[in-house]
């Protein structure tokens, strides 16, 4: 099925705690990963907690990679969403993966805004129908149950 949008989200962990919590080398990480990806870089948006942790975007004509950051923990949450087939997600994940050094990952990959057709439509509001009758025969049948026991 077609989609407007490719979300991958990625759990980092076990990541160098020194780099987490520089933001300098987190926006030239970020940002080198876009450029590897095959992204548009349109501007970016970083800051650094006190005491600590970095929050950042860089904002693509594709739509965006954002961070979040907690040294004190190892982690960091990143999200590469992507609209279109022109950026290669997974590309920027293995760059990411290496530059903070993450011993241990988690991916997540979403389809957003994927795109019905009519027939599919119809098709689905069926199964919705055909589910909701199920259901209602597997309420009806433990009702029996229940008044016989």
């Amino acid at each position: 099925m077609e989609a407007l949008g490719y979300h991958v989200m990625l759990e980092l962990y076990d990541c160098d705690r020194e780099i987490l919590n520089d933001r300098h080398k987190i926006e030239e990480y970020m940002l080198m990963a876009a450029k590897k990806a095959g992204a548009t870089i349109i501007e970016t948006a970083f800051h650094h907690f006190n005491p600590q942790g970095v929050s950042g975007v860089v904002v693509i004509a594709e739509s965006h990679l954002a961070i979040h950051t907690w040294p004190e923990f190892g982690y960091a949450a990143v999200d590469v969403f992507t609209c279109g087939h022109t950026v290669d997600t997974f590309t920027a994940y293995r760059y990411l993966k290496e530059k903070f050094g993450a011993q241990i990952v988690k991916t997540y990959e979403l389809k957003r805004g994927e795109l019905f057709k009519p027939n599919m439509i119809a098709r689905e509001h069926e199964l919705k129908v055909e589910k909701l009758d199920f259901e209602k025969q597997v309420e009806d049948k433990s009702l029996g149950v229940m008044e016989n026991a």
